[in-house]
């Protein structure tokens, strides 16, 4: 079958659905990935050598104003440009992964029949899913609580897409001995967008814990703006940490740590949970609707993480939060057993055969 996938705006939409698109390619069909040529994209465009549209496309601002009145403008051009496009070469089906750069492929796959499964990361789902779901196949999502989002949705629970490098790398990672290490192995994830917060507070967190003679080692991503401030802290606090930049090899760091503090964007819950690492989730307070407070609090409900506002991480909550956690290990040891049980599940294939089913038979 033909299968178009438009998976473009951000890394929470373009990897997963290029592992859907993957996973479907290596099925025996047809795969052409629709882009908005944006420079985020570009990662994808140096590891896929199938067919790409590209359409470009905006994020609709919030309110109404001008701007917002000109981006619905260009929205309703990108959907004549899909449609174009589209009926050229037809597909059986669309898997749209959500964000304003589906709102193009969408309008134009529901114009022309063709059937459209869309797939939501988050617990909120976003306003292109809002907006297609109800004429949708089906929407895939990644947690049970998007239910009550989409009440009147075809809703299937599939968990999120993971990197195909970050499952292969984890098969080939030797199975831990212990559920906690010594010494005990931090892992503060401060790269994301919006994370410079996670970046102040955990260096002085970490002297703090220093001075009272606990044991522990820490991998610190900084991200690039963040990096020599962040490196600078810790060694002024004498805490031998590893600071990084960025990695793509995130598999050794998530396998390797006891404990994550970071964002609760949709995919990091579903590569914690797929690596049975328990995490305390600082949300991004200013994400859209709030989401990553809303997967965080899912997570939290399962029993597999903790949970702070980051208006209420300090050094000193933290400090005496991860002081609590390393004296009392068999805590952690039942959050990452949860995790393993309870977590936000690799959807790759789930959402493969998904787009299957629903698809339109040559």
């Amino acid at each position: 079958m033909k299968v178009a996938v438009a998976c473009g705006g951000t890394g929470g939409h373009v990897f997963p659905g290029l592992a859907t698109a993957r996973e479907l390619l290596s099925r025996g069909h047809e795969v052409a990935l629709w882009l908005t040529g944006r420079d985020t994209e570009q990662p994808v465009l140096k590891e896929w050598d199938g067919p790409v549209t590209q359409i470009p496309a905006r994020g609709f601002p919030a309110g109404i104003s001008l701007e917002s009145l000109i981006t619905a403008g260009r929205l309703a051009q990108a959907v004549w440009q899909c449609r174009r496009k589209m009926r050229v070469d037809l597909p059986n089906v669309l898997l749209a992964m959500g964000s304003y750069a589906s709102v193009g492929p969408c309008g134009a796959a529901r114009g022309l029949g063709v059937p459209v499964v869309l797939h939501e990361a988050n617990v909120i789902p976003g306003r292109a899913v809002h907006l297609f779901a109800g004429g949708a196949a089906a929407v895939a999502v990644g947690f049970e609580e998007t239910r009550y989002h989409l009440p009147k949705a075809n809703l299937t629970v599939v968990g999120i897409p993971l990197r195909d490098e970050l499952t292969a790398a984890a098969r080939l990672l030797p199975v831990r001995e212990s559920a906690v290490s010594t010494p005990f192995r931090i892992l503060v994830v401060g790269g994301s967008m919006g994370a410079h917060r996670l970046n102040e507070v955990a260096p002085q967190a970490l002297a703090r814990l220093k001075t009272e003679g606990l044991a522990f080692a820490a991998t610190h991503l900084a991200g690039r703006d963040d990096e020599t401030a962040v490196r600078a802290a810790y060694a002024a606090a004498g805490v031998a940490a590893e600071v990084i930049a960025f990695t793509k090899y995130m598999a050794p760091l998530y396998h390797g740590a006891d404990l994550a503090i970071c964002r609760a964007g949709a995919s990091t819950c579903a590569e914690l949970a797929y690596f049975g690492l328990p995490a305390l989730f600082v949300p991004y307070p200013h994400a859209a609707k709030d989401h990553q407070t809303a997967n965080a609090r899912a997570l939290e409900k399962r029993g597999t993480a903790d949970m702070v506002a980051e208006s209420d991480l300090t050094p000193e909550w933290l400090a005496a939060y991860l002081a609590q956690n390393m004296r009392h290990p068999e805590r952690l040891a039942r959050l990452r057993e949860a995790a393993r049980r309870e977590g936000v599940k690799d959807g790759t294939q789930a959402l493969a055969t998904l787009v299957e089913q629903c698809a339109r038979r040559p």
